[in-house]
């Protein structure tokens, strides 16, 4: 029901809602406050059509908007505990242990061609969605934009392309995208959205991978800041060299691994390392590098390739000695 939060406040003239979890933008139109939009207005849309499309799955809503600091950090904790709780439930599970993945269309309204589809190792990139959580929004509204979606024959083991997906792709994209890689950025990677709590973008120069999460505003070694790269590749395009992902696909097993997966990260913000530093250090260390978070660089060490080599040069980053990520 919470991501459902996003297409229905959407449906408000002189209303736009992007992001999801602890990170959503709401940009309100100088034309909807001149009509008399008030914060109070969010709570009334969304009582509604809760008890409009959901109402066979409970009988009460309450809806609370908080505006002081004090209240929303409370509300704060709790929630991110909760998410944390949510992406645990997928731990165990593999991309191979299921024969369904589940699509997401939801962001369809401003990307037209965008197909999401998630599978146990791949996340919805807007982070709101795990394999579990579409399986149940299914079973919720079976005419929603959560559907199964039959893997099919496998296409590429390495780079994760299946036809059953290619398939759904296809007709869902309205025959615009015919197929796409799970598990590579390089090699026609997965269509993104605005929607993306992160980007992955390739840089040449250090022979690695950079990611950053939407909460950071400055600049990146791609030379793009995130609300750029979202705007050039957020349309729902296949955009070779860059993705959408969530924070937690970082540390799932099968991020970029068709490209040599965590390995070629070489740069994130010093925000995001820290957020997602513990399961990250357990990733590497199944890896084999366990220090491999110490040699990732951030904004502190430079935002330009040419800035960050020698860091990584001198950390020996395992990037700098694998085969060219292009070519």
């Amino acid at each position: 029901l919470e991501r459902q939060i996003h297409h229905l406040i959407n449906y408000a003239q002189g209303i736009m809602h992007i992001g999801q979890r602890d990170i959503a933008w709401l940009r309100v139109g100088k034309g909807a406050v001149d009509k008399g939009f008030k914060l109070s207005h969010l709570g009334k849309i969304l009582h509604a059509k809760f008890h409009q499309d959901f109402g066979a799955i409970f009988d009460k809503v309450q809806v609370k908007v908080y505006t002081e600091v004090k209240a929303v950090d409370e509300i704060l904790a709790k929630a991110r505990e909760n998410y944390r709780k949510r992406d645990a439930r997928i731990e165990g599970m593999t991309d191979e242990t299921t024969d369904t993945f589940y699509s997401c269309t939801l962001c369809q309204s401003f990307a037209p061609n965008h197909v999401c589809v998630i599978s146990p190792e791949r996340t919805g990139l807007c982070g709101a969605y795990n394999w579990m959580d579409c399986k149940a929004s299914f079973e919720i509204n079976p005419t929603g934009p959560n559907q199964p979606v039959q893997k099919g024959e496998m296409i590429d083991t390495k780079l994760g392309q299946w036809k059953g997906v290619n398939d759904f792709v296809f007709k869902a994209s309205r025959q615009k995208i015919d197929h796409y890689n799970f598990y590579s950025l390089v090699y026609d990677p997965m269509t993104t959205c605005g929607c993306c709590e992160c980007i992955a973008a390739v840089l040449p120069m250090c022979n690695g991978v950079m990611t950053v999460n939407r909460d950071f505003p400055g600049m990146t070694p791609c030379g793009m800041k995130f609300t750029t790269l979202a705007g050039s590749v957020g349309g729902g395009a296949v955009t070779p060299g860059f993705v959408g992902h969530s924070k937690y696909n970082i540390t799932q097993r099968k991020w970029l691994i068709g490209d040599g997966g965590i390995k070629r990260l070489v740069w994130m913000p010093k925000i995001l390392k820290e957020e997602i530093g513990e399961r990250f250090k357990k990733r590497a260390e199944e890896m084999g590098v366990p220090n491999l978070l110490d040699m990732i660089a951030d904004e502190t060490i430079g935002v330009t390739e040419e800035e960050i080599l020698p860091f990584l040069t001198e950390k020996n980053h395992p990037a700098l000695s694998m085969d060219p990520i292009l070519g």
